[in-house]
């Protein structure tokens, strides 16, 4: 009898445990859904420039979250506007949607365990001079305006985020293992 779960299952576990019929007796499948999380992650446009995506998009495959959603686009003012919504009484705003729409913007959907949380840690604190190494913009980031990418703040945001950014037909929910 399973009285406690251990979510860290590998690929060949899950696979038997899904071939005996143990998923759906015990309730794990469901369980294992609701630990999935999504989150926003965008390649800001000194990123792309710099041709910071593929590294960017390695760190996130490694760490063992699932791309869900990718897109490649020029952002409108209208987008940004409601995306920084919060920002628009702050001095630097005018400044901020004219580097935002300076260039593309690769968005991304990443789902997992924890993943908004994890990410905001694996991207860094906001200020490149601030984050530690080995964080994304503690590696990539050149100046507080210019800090590679974007990260949800949490699940609340991410969830609002994710429905600005990607339409339904924008993801992809299937995974084969």
């Amino acid at each position: 009898m399973l009285n406690t779960i251990d979510f860290t299952f590998d690929v060949q576990r899950l696979f038997v445990l899904n071939l005996t019929g143990l998923f759906a007796k015990t309730g794990l499948f469901a369980r294992l859904q609701d630990v999935r999380e999504r989150t926003l992650i965008a390649v800001k446009p000194d990123g792309v420039q710099r041709r910071l995506v593929g590294r960017v998009i390695q760190r996130f495959e490694q760490r063992g979250f699932k791309l869900v959603g990718l897109k490649m686009l020029q952002v409108s003012e209208e987008l940004l506007s409601q995306h920084y919504c919060e920002l628009r009484m702050k001095p630097f705003y005018p400044s901020l949607l004219h580097y935002m729409t300076s260039g593309p913007v690769v968005v991304m959907v990443w789902e997992g365990h924890n993943v908004v949380q994890t990410t905001r840690m694996m991207v860094g604190h906001t200020n490149p001079v601030e984050a530690r190494a080995g964080t994304v913009r503690g590696d990539f980031g050149i100046h507080v305006s210019r800090n590679v990418v974007h990260a949800s703040d949490s699940l609340e945001g991410a969830k609002r985020e994710i429905q600005l950014w990607f339409q339904g037909k924008d993801r992809c929910n299937i995974w084969i293992m």
